[in-house]
């Protein structure tokens, strides 16, 4: 490794450690503040909280390496800017890319050092986590009773409560029970409803004081005898104050590294994702039709199909159907039928809240999947937006750069989420959602780059408003040479300037370019002319001074430049993107369907690039007088392109060249 390159790693390494410390510092103490309910208050040693962030912190990752690539990128690279290091390195030849040369190099191996982090090492921290959660969970009671929802302590209670307060969310208000009885333990069929309650229980106790104050209870009496039950019994009381005591046993052997059967999306590597990804579609397919055939046998179609049918007037109305029954029926079918109507539509709700459960599930594991992928780009593309987006900035330390990279990552991690909340509920496909923000971030990306590269600003708005102005037809700004010195000339260049005639003197001072001469050459020859009673002044006015074919067709080099670089990109993409699809397995067929479009719209791209180079091309071979423009030449683009671009080159070459 050469001085330069370690010189810029280190300098990266000791930023990008240092940011990276200081921010997992910071969204650490984040999670603590979200799950401090659960941990304040529980009499847990320190090495179970150590334990808790210890697991906790691996899910941090996806959030915390990319701010950090890309803060780190900011400050370093806008601090070798701003101390005019890169100045010094592209006065001696070296460039942005060459710079940045050695942290690709180590941005691409953390890209897939997070990638395997991602698929190994997230999943069995998650699954830690949510295991000890649930076994810290058990150690206090008032944390499994959780506001709003129904909880279950015990065998026996499930217990819903509004609000809880105090230093140990011991007070409840409005509670409500439902209390299995030794008489009838499968079913709730008493329920208690509390205004208040407070929790209870002596130290070292294995009983629980649930006292609820200005309250009922409700109670289903459940008889054998069926004509009894028909009249459904039940008893209702009214209390002031009523004292429930539960076992706490269970609860006080409570095991804190107790391995328990959790399983989320995050919890799982790529090939397990794979298949319950491959599982949770196939039972989500088979429910559908399943039930499509359920509501096809209820509807009694089914029972008809082997009977021969004639083909009859169809009547337009209710009415006119039920006429042809009976009176006494008539009423008896309209209200079999809205029965069946009635129940056909709460099936449907009933089932179309079911099967949005599931899709919801089931793109939560795509998502999964492709988040994955995402962190491993997102690290290498963001690295691209930092470090050249430093570089024109010119401003290191922790103030402007940071204040950009964390705008810069907000709208980067907003844009995700927004997006994958999008795809939980179907309104967006989650291959689209995954990549939408890394996607956006692309293109900029490669525009930053570019004009760092190319040692230009953001936004340029002298260049955008020249766009807009109206092009007057004005001569090439003219510089007129100082002939008082001398200019330094080879021994062969004074022979060859001595035998040179009027005309071709002329020529040498319009064309030197093409034949090869220098500037010093070019000067001797004004100096001759000089000597003739030719000024400058006088070879500009006859046109003489400057070529100006030469000067467009200096102008159409750059534009084939520009544009061939474009097209090799479109190429290489080109070929990039079928092997993806090839290779890689996709479970989504969205994502194989948005792929194959991708690679049309860049075969669309290639061909618009294709035809602006020969484009630029033929103007080229017109100013040489060469007025055959051939276009048959795009035929062979696509397959043969590499020998296209050659040929290309050897063209402008020659074109330039015959300019006079």
């Amino acid at each position: 490794m050469k001085i330069l390159d370690r010189y810029i790693l280190i300098s990266f390494l000791k930023t990008f450690f240092s940011v990276f410390i200081i921010l997992m510092f910071i969204f650490v103490l984040q999670t603590i503040w979200l799950y401090i309910a659960e941990l304040a208050g529980k009499d847990l040693d320190v090495w179970v909280v150590l334990k808790f962030l210890w697991y906790v912190s691996p899910r941090l990752i996806p959030l915390v390496l990319p701010l950090t690539i890309l803060v780190t990128s900011l400050m370093v690279f806008g601090n070798f800017s701003e101390k005019y290091e890169f100045a010094a390195m592209k006065s001696t030849g070296i460039s942005l890319q060459r710079a940045m040369r050695s942290l690709t190099v180590f941005i691409v191996m953390l890209s897939v050092t997070a990638f395997f982090f991602a698929n190994n090492v997230i999943p069995y921290s998650e699954y830690k986590w949510q295991n000890l959660r649930r076994n810290i969970a058990q150690v206090s009671p008032s944390m499994v009773i959780a506001e709003g929802q129904f909880s279950q302590i015990g065998d026996d209670f499930n217990i819903k409560v509004e609000n809880k307060s105090g230093d140990r969310d011991q007070f409840l208000e409005n509670v409500v029970i439902h209390q299995k009885t030794p008489s009838h333990p499968n079913g709730n069929y008493r329920v208690i409803i509390s205004d208040n309650g407070e929790l209870a229980s002596s130290e070292g106790s294995n009983t629980l004081s649930l006292t609820l104050n200005d309250g009922h209870y409700y109670d289903d009496i459940q008889v054998k005898d069926p004509k009894e039950q028909d009249d459904q019994p039940f008893v209702k009381s009214y209390f002031e104050q009523y004292t429930i005591n539960i076992d706490l046993t269970e609860f006080n052997n409570a095991d804190i590294d107790k391995e328990n059967q959790v399983s989320n999306h995050n919890m799982y590597k790529m090939s397990e994702l794979f298949v319950e990804i491959d599982s949770l579609s196939k039972g989500y397919s088979e429910d559908i039709q399943a039930y499509a055939a359920n509501m096809y046998y209820r509807s009694g179609i089914s029972k008809f199909k082997d009977t021969e049918v004639r083909p009859v007037k169809v009547p337009d109305t209710v009415e006119s159907v039920v006429e042809i029954f009976p009176k006494t029926v008539q009423r008896n079918i309209i209200s079999s039928a809205l029965n069946n109507v009635k129940g056909t539509i709460q099936s449907i709700n009933a089932k179309k809240g079911e099967f949005q459960i599931k899709t919801k599930r089931l793109n939560k594991h795509e998502i999964a999947l492709h988040e994955k992928y995402v962190l491993a780009f997102a690290c290498i593309i963001l690295f691209f937006v930092g470090a050249p987006l430093g570089a024109i900035i010119r401003k290191g330390g922790m103030g402007l750069p940071m204040v950009v990279a964390i705008l810069l990552f907000l709208t980067y991690h907003f844009i995700g989420i927004f997006a994958k909340n999008s795809a939980e509920d179907g309104t967006m496909y989650p291959f689209i959602a995954s990549w939408l923000s890394t996607a956006i971030m692309l293109p900029l990306s490669i525009w930053l780059t570019y004009r760092a590269t190319t040692d230009q600003g953001i936004f340029d708005i002298d260049s955008f408003l020249q766009r807009f102005r109206k092009k007057a037809d004005i001569d090439p700004e003219v510089v007129y040479l100082d002939l008082s010195r001398k200019p330094v000339l080879t021994t062969e260049e004074e022979k060859n300037i001595e035998d040179l005639r009027l005309a071709q003197l002329k020529d040498v001072v319009k064309n030197y370019r093409q034949y090869g001469y220098s500037e010093a050459f070019r000067t001797a020859a004004l100096i001759r002319l000089k000597e003739q009673g030719i000024t400058q002044q006088q070879l500009h006015v006859t046109g003489e001074l400057i070529n100006k074919d030469y000067l467009e067709g200096e102008k159409m080099v750059r534009k084939f430049r520009k544009f061939s670089i474009l097209t090799f990109m479109a190429y290489i993409l080109y070929f990039i993107l079928p092997l993806i699809i090839v290779f890689i397995p996709m479970q989504d067929e969205t994502a194989t369907v948005i792929l194959t479009g991708v690679s049309l719209l860049v075969i669309i791209l290639f061909y618009i690039f294709l035809l602006r180079t020969q484009s630029a091309v033929n103007s080229l071979k017109k100013l040489t007088g060469d007025n055959t423009v051939s276009w048959a030449v795009i035929l062979v683009g696509m397959p043969f392109y590499m020998l296209l671009y050659f040929y290309y080159r050897k063209q402008i070459q020659h074109s330039l060249k015959n300019i006079r």
